[in-house]
């Protein structure tokens, strides 16, 4: 696993996605997350939906079940799932900036519910989610055997755990590791990237069954492009992005950096970006 040289934490997390708040949904939008361009001729708002599309088909969701989106985000994964798929969906963020976005989305349905925690130290039962979806989260924990734990526990038995990661390649080589992603972790508070053995492993040990990985690395790169595209337009027409890269006192304006190192390592295989689905044996409780 790539670990930063400066420990990043949950608070750090936290922090970087309340100080950037504005700038996520003014770039990335509602979705905090890649798109996927099956095609290749999908808008970025089709790609941004077939990802999830993905996902859903992949866990085969039905009406009526309960559904862990494990950092939510602004909930709008949370309530495509709830729309298309008739599914009762807990998000959880560790981000207030996120939350206030998330609860507008609650007027008129029972099916949603999001509250502010540490998926590490969540307040849920045993066996209580039929389906716990992790998209770009399980970066940011600082311990991700306990997130497999967690999964593991929170899941009824016969339950799926859906998870998109960004990963390290196997065997980096020390270039990658000091040049791309390392950076990459410490500017966007991640604790750690892991790789695809890291993955399998650390769902293994937790008891998990691995169903299936893919690697859709080639098919979401495009995205980077685009964010570093939106990004240069906005610097140039829109003083308060200069401003805030210039501000010392912006904690959080040095992931502007890794629009380019995130770009480069697709490009080189540095990084790759995995689909994991794992289930939790019928018949083995919490």
């Amino acid at each position: 696993m790539i670990v930063p040289r400066q420990i990043q934490t949950s608070a750090d997390v936290a922090e970087h996605y309340d100080e950037l708040d504005p700038f996520y949904r003014e770039i990335w939008g509602e979705h905090v997350h890649h798109g996927l361009w099956m095609k290749g001729d999908e808008t970025p708002d089709q790609a941004v939906e077939a990802l999830i599309a993905h996902l859903a088909s992949r866990l085969a969701l039905e009406p009526g079940q309960h559904v862990c989106d494990v950092g939510c985000g602004y909930g709008a994964t949370a309530e495509w799932f709830a729309m298309h798929h008739s599914v009762h969906v807990t998000g959880v963020t560790l981000s207030s900036a996120q939350l206030r976005q998330a609860e507008k989305r609650r007027a008129g349905t029972t099916r949603l519910t999001f509250m502010q925690q540490d998926w590490l130290e969540n307040s849920f039962e045993n066996d209580a989610f039929d389906r716990i979806i992790a998209i770009e989260s399980s970066e940011h924990m600082p311990d991700k055997q306990r997130f497999f734990d967690e999964a593991y526990r929170t899941l009824r038995p016969g339950g799926q755990l859906g998870i998109y990661a960004w990963l390290a390649r196997d065997h980096t080589r020390p270039w990658e590791e000091r040049r791309l992603l390392e950076p990459i972790c410490r500017e966007g508070r991640l604790p750690g990237m892991g790789s695809e053995a890291d993955y399998r492993n650390w769902a293994e040990a937790s008891g998990f069954i691995l169903d299936a990985f893919e690697d859709l690395s080639k098919k979401v790169r495009r995205t980077w492009t685009l964010c570093a595209g939106r990004v240069a337009r906005k610097l140039a027409t829109h003083p308060h992005y200069r401003r805030f890269l210039l501000d010392a006192r912006s904690k959080n304006r040095v992931f502007a950096l890794s629009l380019l190192r995130i770009w480069t390592a697709y490009i080189t295989g540095s990084m790759r970006y995995g689909l994991i689905v794992a289930s939790k044996p019928a018949g083995n409780r919490s």
